[in-house]
């Protein structure tokens, strides 16, 4: 026993290592994302590259992608080139976070001249060149700047070379390099924190406590899924796309080995940027189970490592180099809902309604209105989410971001950054589809630039033709609408122009609802009119 607990207060004391690592990140980020929005991942790895711990700080798409990503480190730099003071860097799509935007660090830590461990953080920038931030390109080299996995620091000798390249490849310099520098520094604040907490509990490494963390969570992790009888469950879910609808479909095998993702039956990979790798689908379908089955489970090596995914060539989900992967959240948020209701029968008491699912970003080029005039153009992103899907005992959340887990930027932030006058952000009423419990509510969110300024808009939206679907008699959420204050309508996606003098009005789609409407508690229902969420 004495053993038992002394291994897990060392595990609660590397939980605390790896957040203090993650607010190192918030705290010296230049871009908004970060330090607004938390668009990050913070994690720390035996020295086979199997993350122990994760900061709870982040979004799963960065966490269990980076949890895969650290082995590509180590297979990519090799063993016999890892030295102390060293740092390793790449966005490269299908080694790290799914698209070139993510940028990830891996830091190796020594311990009396041998290897012991990494640590790894992830970062979303405002820039990597190319067409910019949208679903535009027809392949991944028009979509920016491919770092391979390679030396951002060598023995402690920074790698100018390549701050050079990145310089004059991207709009917004100073902040990606500055953020690549605050991943660095996060990681060094985990190093050194884990090397003082090996002082003062007198170990040389992490194997112990690493074989103990893992041992306790695999068992913890199947037993939760011992919750699912054993079997095949299976989903679709149609969404809006680029240009024609995508199916997404799911059969998922669960036995007492682990659980089993096959998203045979999707639709084929799109032109456009939108295509999702199949380690981001990964991510989100682990994701989805672990909420649903166990949300206090930590999540490491162990815990992702019961979970597996397969698809066909050539399906959206499966995106292969050079295929374009931009905007890869717009799909890959929806693996978790597509996923979780395919368990919904098995865990009606846990599965939630399907939400607005995708993020609805905001990206883009503020630009002199005036061709004669020399100002540089000022890249601007925001972050925005719709409502959550009804859960089985509560209502949904009201503008919310799931499954990815990202705050959004607040408007005095967002408007410090560029030329960018946020004139009106508040709840959609309606928006969320009644049932026993009502959906979340969107949101309205009207934007323009500033005098002398327009925006090179990309939009990336989903969920304009294809609302949230209710579950088990609860109705559909509303769907999302994008147009100009004078009434001219936009695509959910692609690149469009918001003219000087005008404003953007985005309405957000609302989550499904659950259950059926007639048995909605009577105060609730009063509630909802007193508040204004539901006029009608």
């Amino acid at each position: 026993m004495t053993n038992v607990v002394h291994n897990q207060v060392m595990w609660n004391r590397l939980i605390a290592v790896v957040e203090e690592q993650a607010l190192a990140l918030i705290r010296t980020a230049f871009s908004t994302s970060v330090r607004e929005a938390g668009d990050l991942s913070a994690g720390v790895f035996d020295p086979d590259g199997r993350m122990i711990a994760q900061a709870v700080t982040g979004t799963p798409g960065h966490v269990n992608t980076m949890a895969a990503a650290v082995r590509h480190f180590i297979a990519d730099i090799g063993p016999e080139r890892i030295y102390p003071g060293d740092v390793y860097i790449t966005n490269d799509p299908w080694k790290g976070t799914g698209h070139l935007h993510d940028i990830t660090v891996c830091t190796p830590v020594f311990r009396n001249d041998r290897l012991i461990g990494f640590f790894a953080s992830t970062a979303h920038v405002v820039d990597v060149g190319g067409r910019g931030y949208g679903p535009d390109a027809k392949e991944v080299y028009e979509e920016g700047i491919n770092i391979p996995i390679m030396k951002w620091v060598d023995r402690g000798r920074l790698n100018q070379d390549l701050i050079n390249i990145l310089k004059v490849n991207v709009r917004e310099s100073d902040q990606v390099v500055g953020d690549i520098h605050g991943l660095a520094a996060s990681n060094e604040t985990g190093r050194r924190r884990l090397l003082q907490m090996l002082d003062e509990f007198g170990l040389d490494g992490l194997e112990t406590l690493a074989a103990f963390v893992f041992d306790r969570t695999a068992s913890a992790t199947l037993q939760a899924i011992a919750d699912v009888p054993n079997g095949v469950y299976v989903n679709e879910m149609v969404v809006d796309g680029y240009g024609e609808p995508v199916t997404l479909a799911v059969a998922i095998t669960v036995n007492d080995d682990g659980m089993h993702a096959d998203f045979t039956g999707t639709s084929p990979v799109c032109p456009f940027g939108i295509n999702v790798p199949l380690g981001y689908a990964h991510a989100y379908f682990t994701y989805g189970v672990l909420v649903a089955l166990a949300p206090e489970l930590p999540n490491n090596f162990a815990s992702l490592d019961v979970f597996s995914v397969s698809a066909p060539d050539g399906v959206i989900l499966n995106a292969k180099h050079p295929d374009p992967v931009s905007v890869r959240h717009v799909l890959g948020h929806f693996v978790t809902d597509l996923c979780l209701g395919a368990l919904a029968g098995a865990l009606s008491d846990r599965v939630p309604a399907e939400g607005a699912g995708a993020l609805w970003n905001f990206q883009a080029s503020a630009r002199s209105s005036n061709p004669s005039d020399p100002r540089p153009p000022v890249e601007i992103l925001m972050f925005n989410s719709g409502g959550t899907g009804a859960r089985p005992r509560l209502d949904g959340l009201t503008s919310t971001a799931f499954p990815s887990g990202v705050r959004t930027m607040s408007a005095e932030a967002t408007e410090q950054v560029g030329p960018i006058v946020i004139w009106r952000k508040e709840i959609r009423p309606d928006s969320g589809g009644v049932g026993e419990h009502r959906g979340g509510l969107g949101q309205v969110i009207e934007i323009g630039p500033t005098e002398g300024y327009q925006f090179d808009f990309s939009a990336m939206f989903d969920r304009i033709d294809h609302p949230a679907r209710g579950r088990f008699g609860g109705g559909d959420g509303a769907s999302g609408s994008v147009y100009l204050d004078d009434g001219t309508r936009f695509a959910g996606k692609g690149r469009q122009v918001v003219p000087e003098g005008r404003r953007l009005i985005m309405e957000l789609p609302g989550g499904g609802g659950f259950g059926d409407p007639d048995n909605r508690d009577a105060a609730s229902i009063a509630n909802d009119r007193e508040q204004g969420y539901v006029t009608r």
